[in-house]
């Protein structure tokens, strides 16, 4: 398996100049710096883009790709964040009711809170719009 050649910015540069300022044609010019002709062809045609992104080299973004990539993250985010809120407003929708017993009913009403039961759970309705889980 052969590696893959990398050239650098200031060949591919030079190879394009060859095209568009001096006159060579796409062969002749890939010919004589033992190129492939497509792979000039491709030179020449990001140079001519005009957007200022030819030959970032490898892993550079264009703008447009790091504007992608910063929003994909913001949406994840984001939905993580709404995730979060949610799962807290379920907790906040149980409500604690507490079971007198029948020795607490028997008693007096001047004994506050004696003889309460275990603590139950009452889970209330989702609000519209939000599933369940």
């Amino acid at each position: 398996m052969t590696t893959r050649k990398k050239y650098t910015k200031e060949f591919k540069l030079d190879a394009v100049s060859l095209v568009t300022d001096q006159g060579y044609s796409r062969a002749e010019a890939a010919r004589s710096l033992g190129i492939n002709a497509n792979m000039l062809c491709r030179w020449v045609q990001e140079e001519q883009s005009g957007d200022g992104q030819a030959f970032r080299g490898n892993g550079k973004l264009t703008p447009d790709q790091e504007e992608n990539r910063r929003l994909k993250a913001e949406i994840k985010r984001l939905k993580m964040e709404k995730e979060r809120r949610y799962s807290l407003q379920q907790k906040r929708n149980e409500i604690l009711v507490y079971h007198p017993t029948q020795e607490y009913l028997s008693r007096s009403p001047d004994v506050s809170g004696a003889g309460c039961g275990p603590v139950m759970l009452l889970p209330l309705p989702a609000p519209d719009g939000h599933k369940t889980a």
